[in-house]
């Protein structure tokens, strides 16, 4: 059985930093993606960053592009979101996902990912 679970999350000022990880259990995760999605209240859950496991290519939602990373631990099979620059507009509860993609345009797709985490709140405050 798949778990993911994320931690790391928590309240930040504006400009600060926080670190997300995501530790991936139950398979093995060589051909999946790995993605980060996050939901603000009241609104619908946004990609917001992925990464290929094999070959480590990562997708960045343009809000975020510049301002966060995306990588991930082979040996712990862990994925990171890295997150500077930290805006209000970042406040929301963070997803980890996983999901073998059908192709590199439906990374952004929350349809695409079939296994969730159950999510880290990040509040930042101005």
């Amino acid at each position: 059985q798949v778990h993911l679970v994320e931690s790391g999350g928590g309240l930040v000022q504006a400009g600060g930093s926080l670190r997300l990880s995501c530790a991936a259990s139950g398979r093995t995760f060589s051909s999946y993606y790995m993605a980060w999605f996050r939901q603000a209240p009241g609104k619908e859950r946004d990609f917001v960053a992925a990464i290929s496991w094999r070959l480590c290519r990562t997708y960045y939602a343009d809000s975020v592009k510049g301002r966060f990373t995306i990588s991930r631990d082979n040996a712990k099979n862990t994925v990171y979101l890295r997150m500077n620059s930290l805006k209000p507009e970042d406040t929301a509860d963070y997803y980890c996902a996983a999901g073998v993609v059908s192709g590199r345009g439906e990374v952004v797709s929350a349809l695409q990912y079939d296994y969730w985490g159950q999510g880290t709140q990040v509040t930042v405050s101005s």
